[in-house]
């Protein structure tokens, strides 16, 4: 839509604004067509001014050096995706229709990189060096056999408690007084069955531990909100 308004906008200014004369007139005896300054041809849009590769495309570009790119909780993306993907999994190329059709034997595009444009040619993109995909799930849906077999598994296991400890320091830069016990009722609750989060745990933390927290009374019940199990709601 942008590529055919630009289109009319360019075709209306040749209409109405092709020739300009000079404003003070040609001179006496002048050719009048000599005397008409010639504007510069304005030149049509180009159809990669309107097509921006995404984090997919971008990913998939001739570097000389893989880039890497991560696909997030793919089970909650569109039913078809996974299978739309074999192919690029696959190959390491996919087809940008509207450049495939276009006369144009290459188009300079925008990319996901701020500010970035790059060379498409004939219309594929077309990866030197195969990125590094990594894709994450929750497994709240199964995936095709197809789409698996091209995938290396690796299924995050429950953190412990040290790892916890050690999550909470590198997020907040320090271990408040207090963590230990946090950290002990967070592990308490998932060994117990519960689903819980550990952005949760940093929450109840980085709130809990300020000065003048008392965890008794409205205390003891922001810890029970921060760290309620996920699965029953409320």
């Amino acid at each position: 839509m942008g590529r055919a308004q630009a289109i009319a906008a360019w075709r209306a200014g040749l209409r109405h604004a092709e020739w300009e004369p000079d404003a003070e007139g040609p001179d006496v005896g002048e050719d009048v067509n000599t005397a008409l300054p010639q504007k510069p041809r304005q030149l049509p849009p180009v159809l990669g001014d309107f097509i921006t590769l995404g984090p997919l495309g971008t990913a998939l570009l001739p570097y000389d050096r893989p880039r890497v790119l991560l696909v997030d909780e793919l089970d909650k993306s569109d039913i078809d995706l996974p299978n739309d993907l074999l192919h690029v999994l696959e190959n390491g190329s996919y087809d940008v229709p509207e450049l495939v059709r276009d006369a144009a034997d290459g188009a300079r595009v925008h990319t996901s990189d701020p500010g970035g444009r790059a060379e498409v040619r004939d219309g594929r993109v077309e990866c030197r060096e195969f990125p590094v995909v990594v894709i994450t799930s929750n497994g709240e849906r199964e995936f095709p056999a197809a789409f698996r077999r091209r995938c290396l598994p690796l299924e995050m296991r429950t953190p412990t408690r040290e790892q916890l400890l050690a999550m909470v320091e590198g997020h907040l830069g320090t271990r408040p007084q207090g963590t230990e016990d946090l950290v002990d009722l967070f592990v308490q609750r998932v060994q117990a069955g519960g689903t819980h989060s550990l952005d949760q745990l940093l929450n109840a933390v980085q709130m809990t531990t300020a000065g003048g927290f008392q965890a008794d009374g409205d205390g003891r019940k922001l810890v029970e909100m921060l760290l309620r199990d996920l699965a029953k709601g409320r």
